[in-house]
């Protein structure tokens, strides 16, 4: 998978391609798709959501430039996988879900991987977690018709956010630097992910 899908395609970070060899993806989906789970592609994991592909879980983990001493802010949990591979680069990864049976689930996985640097919270994501602010990185792992401003408020000065941006049937992979001046944007490519649902998001279903 990280040879052909991903250091193919110009992932090159040693970290994150070590992080993608480490993390066992087939857990993180139902045993009835665990012979699926190395393919290029997303999969379902119930509630209306999906696993990303792994190739752009590795690019928006490349994206945010992690060191070993970041503080990372992940909105919507969903799996758990994007997670696990943030945690294997970063200090600590803080994570919120909205569904509360990922959540409890994603939960139970971090215990059995002795994950204990990720910090999870059940709520509504597109606020993020303002008490644990500033976050040297932010990821948004569904779609958003804008970046969130109370998110960009929660980077530190030099903090990296990616998110995908756009309409709910497809949107452009964006990735801001935090700069005291302002801040600093650019296109990474398309995408598609599922919809974020919240306050500072697509309205409720």
């Amino acid at each position: 998978m990280v040879r052909q899908q991903i250091e193919a395609r110009g992932v090159s970070d040693p970290a994150v391609l070590e992080a993608m060899r480490k993390v066992p993806r087939h857990i993180f989906v139902s045993e009835a798709l665990r012979d699926q789970a190395y393919g290029d592609f997303p999969l379902p994991i119930g509630e209306q959501q999906t696993i990303s592909q792994p190739y752009i879980v590795a690019e928006m983990t490349q994206a945010l430039q992690l060191s070993r001493e970041d503080r990372v802010l992940e909105i919507g949990t969903g799996s758990g996988y994007q997670a696990a591979v943030l945690a294997r680069i970063a200090y600590r990864v803080y994570t919120i879900e909205r569904i509360r049976a990922l959540y409890l689930q994603v939960r139970r996985l971090f215990d059995e991987l002795r994950l204990f640097n990720v910090v999870t919270r059940y709520g509504d994501g597109s606020k993020g977690w303002e008490e644990e602010s500033p976050f040297d990185a932010i990821i948004i792992t569904a779609g958003t018709p804008k970046i969130p401003v109370v998110l960009v408020n929660q980077l530190s000065v030099g903090g990296r956010l990616v998110a995908p941006v756009g309409n709910p049937h497809s949107q452009d992979l964006i990735k801001l630097v935090k700069e005291k001046t302002g801040v600093r944007q650019s296109n990474l490519g398309g995408c598609r992910f599922v919809k974020l649902v919240g306050e500072h998001g697509w309205p409720e279903p």
